[in-house]
């Protein structure tokens, strides 16, 4: 249906807020207009009480109705009374002061028709308006300025106006500031003081990176994944506490400073302080308000703010959550318990582990399983030695310096990769030249080994150094220690000579033998052998191999002479302290060579554990090496011979076949050391030495006489007895690094997230100094509820024009805005800095709240009566 038409309303127009109007005689007509739906808009219930100004003789009879309604106030129009001639009211937009928002235009222009509202069904809150015939005596005639005069000569429909609802009746009901007892501003503070105090612990953990040790394992107080999980946590509640303590802060400062009225107020870039620490990804987004606000001293803190609450977790993650780090270098005693004597070969078979004990085979049991482990360890090592050197010989990097060839390997416990140390390195060539006769280019290779002393690995784990193992750890602790204690080395002396020269040591060639020997496989049992201390006929390599009265050692006697690319062994000689391997090569030439064994002061142990393997090395002949078991003890004579070896290696060489030649057994292992023997007075880049080779050979021989034995180079027990029935404990000095679970960064570059950790800690410091000095909070106007709230009950401003649709732009961002209060209303509202017009009022009717004692207004007073904001 057709929208019914009705007199002329002025809410109808845009009223520029310096019109005036005035009664007229009844005899002025005024043009009619349509009435003017908002289609889709709900009425919303409105109350004004505030009476129109005035101006005239004070006549209770002439006074303005009061206009009571809903949405425009259109339902609930009543007649107003006739104004005398002369009196002048006055409409315009309300000074600060005053009631807000628009002045109520509910007066109804002059008609011969009035209306009444008919509710539509479908448009709840909309209704029509029906004609229902003449209503003159309800309006009264009025006359306009220039400005208006053109209004009524409008004869086609106007253009609908924006809407301008009627002033609200909006008193506060909550206080417009908190005091300090008041519960939120007690949880502001609390949460403050909880960030200000952890944020500084966390500031201080990550700078003084502490290690826990114990604290953190399998087995301690914390699990490394809780202690994990429980830093992330209090880190999440440090940012949470951090933002929300800023974001009130900034509410606070900016709150107080648009209620201030010499202050420059706020901008809508200013506003958005709150977004970018709460939502940084608006620094984006929305880069329009960092242009225009970044730069202002709040704005670049809060910029600050922003980026640092983004990474706190991962600042601290990185220099505060627990990792596994390894630590500093500690210098320390170590204990380790103590068995037995140095190579003592009846303990060493009596630790070997096998399920044939005593009782089933009372003489050889040991002998048997002792075999078998030298077997298997010794080819163990010699394989992989062998295996690097055909890596060398492919890369091409072989070199004919012992201290540049490959090193000697080991194993032990099937776990730990053993690494040896050539040590004493001499010159292959003078060596050989000094000791070769004129018609004879003798060769001569004397090589010495040292390996850790494989006591060590168990001092590491007795409980007694607490010492975290890796398992402690998930399996994935790892540490390592460096012992200055002596370490086991053996010497091997080779040298190529000719049959004639071995006669003396041969015992087919000796008088009477006819260069054959029946029944040799009881040797040396039961042979005319001299017994010590006959020293034996004198040898061309006495001097050599330090053989006769002279060095107190008589010469090997060998069974026969070897076939091509087989050995011979030598291990009867009484009170030796050398074994004697006799290899023939393909040409024929013969190759003695002598083993023995000693502990060098020169060296010291280096053990690194980890769960997956660990490793052991002997640190020898080293300057720097302030661990060298040397320097631990002043008066250790280094290479002492440990006779007790002797009979460990006379085992060992039995097991690998090194005797198999008296009976031309043709042993493996005898054809490729028989191969090894060099053809000249250099080594081979290419090939290693016999010397060499047997030296890895006996690698594991070293590894099982350390093991339960002294840290020192003697034995300091009874010298009647090699073993202990009890195990005793004995110190050593060592230096250690664990891997345990610490703070602190684990890159170098991570120290860059220090600087988060300060900025939070600072700037909790600052709010909490903030919050201490104000006294309590204000509302904090910038919280979306509060925002929303007091827009909505605020007056429209043309400095807004065109922003309702998409957003502030430009200079809106900003414009300056103030928070203002009418005392009489006790209502807020913003509105931009430049403020409206005044206005002259009518007086009022008293009001039943007294404004002068009303704590809103109050507050309002003291708080915008400041001289300036603080920020």
């Amino acid at each position: 249906p057709p929208i019914p038409h009705e007199t002329s309303n002025l809410s109808d127009y845009t009223v520029d807020s310096n019109t005036t109007f005035f009664d007229t005689p009844d005899s002025v007509p005024t043009p009619g207009s349509p009435v003017h739906h908002r289609v889709g808009y709900r009425r919303v219930a409105s109350f004004n009480d505030q009476e129109t100004a005035y101006h005239g003789p004070e006549d209770p009879g002439k006074r303005a109705a009061t206009i009571q309604g809903q949405g425009l106030g259109i339902k609930n129009l009543k007649p107003l009374p006739a104004s005398s001639p002369g009196e002048t009211i006055l409409f315009g937009s309300p000074p600060s002061n005053s009631a807000l928002l628009s002045p109520p235009f509910a007066r109804s222009p002059p008609s011969q028709t009035s209306y009444r509202q008919i509710e539509d069904p479908i448009r709840e809150g909309h209704g029509d308006w029906q004609n229902d015939g003449p209503a003159t005596e309800n309006y009264q005639p009025f006359t306009a300025d220039l400005e208006t005069e053109n209004l009524r000569k409008i004869t086609h429909t106007p253009t609908v106006q924006p809407f301008e609802p009627q002033e609200p009746w909006c008193k506060s009901k909550r206080k417009l500031h908190h005091g300090k007892g008041n519960w939120l501003a007690i949880s502001v503070l609390a949460l403050s003081v909880y960030s200000t105090l952890l944020s500084g612990l966390w500031l201080g953990v990550g700078i003084a990176k502490p290690r826990f040790g114990h604290g953190i394992t399998n087995t301690g107080s914390l699990p490394p994944a809780t202690a994990s999980l429980v830093s992330a946590a209090i880190a999440k509640t440090i940012e949470l506490s951090f933002v929300t303590v800023f974001v009130t802060f900034l509410g606070q400062v900016l709150s107080r400073r648009a209620l201030v009225k010499n202050s420059k107020g706020i901008t809508i870039a200013e506003m958005s302080f709150r977004s970018w620490i709460m939502q940084p990804g608006t620094l984006i987004t929305h880069w329009e308000t960092v242009r225009y606000a970044a730069l202002t001293f709040l704005g670049l803190i809060s910029l600050l703010c922003a980026v640092t609450a983004m990474l706190y977790t991962t600042a601290s993650d990185a220099l505060v959550a627990p990792k596994l780090k390894m630590g500093a270098l500690e210098q320390k005693t170590l204990y380790g318990q103590v068995e037995s004597a140095f190579a003592s070969n009846k303990y060493i078979k009596s630790k070997c582990k096998t399920p044939i004990s005593e009782d089933v085979d009372l003489l050889f049991s040991g002998s048997t399983c002792i075999a078998l482990e030298h077997n298997g360890q010794a080819y163990h090592n010699y394989m992989q030695y062998l295996s690097n050197w055909t890596t060398s010989r492919a890369r091409g990097i072989g070199s004919d310096q012992l201290s540049q060839r490959p090193i000697p390997l080991g194993m032990l416990y099937d776990n730990t990769t053993i690494e040896g140390s050539w040590i004493h390195v001499e010159d292959m060539t003078k060596t050989s030249q000094h000791y070769s006769p004129d018609d004879y280019p003798r060769i001569v290779m004397n090589v010495t080994m040292a390996m850790p002393h494989a006591g060590v690995f168990a001092a590491t784990r007795d409980p007694i150094n607490n010492i975290m193992q890796p398992q402690d750890l998930n399996g994935l602790g790892e540490y390592i220690v460096e012992a200055s204690v002596p370490s086991p080395v053996t010497n091997v002396l080779c040298a190529t000579m000719r049959k004639e020269e071995l006669a003396p040591m041969v015992y087919t060639d000796w008088p009477g033998r006819n260069g054959t020997v029946s029944n040799l496989t009881g040797w040396p049992s039961g042979f005319d052998i001299p017994v010590w201390p006959n020293y034996l006929n004198s040898t061309p390599v006495d001097d050599l191999f330090g053989f006769g009265e002279k060095y107190n050692r008589r010469h090997p006697v060998f069974s026969r002479y070897p076939k091509e690319y087989n050995t011979v062994l030598n291990h009867s000689g009484a009170f030796t302290d050398s074994i004697y391997i006799l290899a023939t090569a393909a040409s024929g030439d013969y190759a003695m060579c002598a083993m023995k064994a000693s502990l060098t002061t020169n060296c010291s142990t280096r053990h690194r554990a980890s769960l997956s393997g660990g490793s052991m090395s002997a640190h020898c002949e080293d300057p720097e090496n302030s661990l060298a078991y040397g320097k631990s003890y002043d008066n250790a004579t280094d290479g002492v011979i440990k006779k007790d070896w002797s009979a460990v290696a006379t085992d060992w060489a039995m097991a690998l076949s090194l005797n198999a030649g008296i009976s031309d057994g043709a042993a493996s292992n005898a054809r490729l050391l028989a191969q090894l023997i060099p053809t000249s007075q250099a080594l081979d880049p290419s090939l290693p030495s016999i010397a060499e080779a047997l030296a890895v050979l006996s690698g594991n021989t070293l590894l099982l006489s350390s093991i339960d034995t002294p840290f020192i180079h003697f034995w300091n027990y009874s010298t009647t007895v090699s073993d202990l029935k009890e195990p005793q404990y004995q110190a050593f000095r060592a230096t250690l690094r664990t891997q345990d679970y610490a703070s602190g960064g684990t890159q170098q570059w991570q120290g860059i997230f220090y600087v988060v950790l300060f900025l939070t800690f600072a700037t909790n410091v600052f709010c909490l100094i903030y919050f201490c000095v104000r006294h309590g909070l204000v509302t904090d106007f910038i919280e979306p509820q509060n925002l929303f709230t007091l827009s909505l009950n605020s007056p429209p401003s043309q400095a807004m024009d065109g922003a309702c649709g998409g957003g502030p732009e430009g200079d809106q961002l900003i414009m300056n805005w103030h928070i203002k209060m009418d005392k009489e209303r006790e209502h807020c509202y913003i509105q931009n800095g430049t403020g409206p017009p005044r206005i002259t009022r009518r007086p009022t009717r008293p009001l039943d709240i007294e404004m002068d004692t009303s704590p809103n207004v109050n507050s309002y007073t003291k708080l915008s009566s400041r001289h300036t904001s603080i920020l």
